[in-house]
């Protein structure tokens, strides 16, 4: 896993435990901290230290998917990607696991066929949730970010609108915190201009990130009582979908689940 800052991130515990689960105990997963200027440099040099393929976070997955010699559909549609395998050949082949997690997720829990949607963010993250919500058949996707320029962009990729704050789409009936809001303790819902009581009118929330315990977003959704994805549920997801890239193996749902919880004891 690639990422700056990457600490945080639980994905060796679940990718670890599915390669124990699979028998794949000569493979090893890891963080690897990386600054952006040395990136292109650094996932370059991976192929030649024995490595199959990594995952790609925060702030790096519009440079990953430029990175790469090929792309899946989806992930060249979507202009950002979080994973890279890599051929015998020495090929970089790009893919996003954010997307498909994403849908799987929330159709579990309303129809989304004819939805609306609000967006925080306007990231790799974001992209990947925009593309695969207008995929999936939600109609109206509005687009919030603290620099409205890059939700304009962002918008206009994708046949979409920006507004200027979250509470001009409050209506919507998902709403998916893209950004890193909510990783750290003392975020609060106001560096997302969001009130609780504008929370409460959503058919479903969903945050991409993921902690030990709630993020506040999460824990005023849960309060009004609206349905809640949280991003451990994404993180397996997503995971789940890279393992078999990577192995060519279906990976153990269960042992990554299990995992997620020692390693959160």
């Amino acid at each position: 896993m690639l990422g700056w800052p990457v600490a945080h991130s639980r994905s060796p515990a679940i990718q670890n435990a599915a390669l124990r689960a699979a028998g794949l105990c000569d493979w090893h997963y890891q963080l690897l901290p990386v600054p952006p200027e040395l990136f292109d440099e650094t996932v370059r040099g991976l192929p030649a230290a024995g490595f199959r393929g990594v995952n790609v976070t925060i702030p790096h997955k519009q440079a990953a998917l430029a990175l790469a010699i090929e792309t899946s559909e989806r992930a060249s549609r979507i202009g950002a990607a979080n994973t890279l395998l890599f051929r015998d050949d020495g090929s970089i082949w790009a893919d996003n696991t954010d997307a498909p997690a994403l849908i799987q997720a929330l159709e579990r829990q309303i129809e989304l066929g004819g939805a609306s949607a609000l967006i925080l963010g306007a990231g790799g993250t974001a992209r990947a949730a925009v593309w695969a919500l207008r995929n999936a058949g939600v109609g109206d996707v509005a687009i919030w970010n603290r620099t409205p320029a890059r939700a304009d962009e962002l918008a206009a990729s994708f046949g979409s609108r920006s507004v200027n704050a979250p509470g001009d789409a409050a209506s919507a009936d998902v709403l998916i915190n893209c950004t890193s809001v909510g990783l750290n303790d003392g975020d609060e819902l106001s560096a997302l201009a969001l009130s609780a009581e504008q929370i409460g009118r959503h058919r479903a929330v969903v945050d991409f990130v993921y902690r030990t315990g709630a993020t506040a977003l999460l824990s005023a959704a849960a309060a009004a009582g609206v349905p809640t994805i949280d991003g451990v549920e994404l993180l397996i997801g997503q995971g789940a979908i890279a393992f078999e890239l990577f192995t060519g193996r279906p990976a153990s749902v269960q042992a990554m689940r299990e995992a997620l919880q020692l390693s959160a004891a």
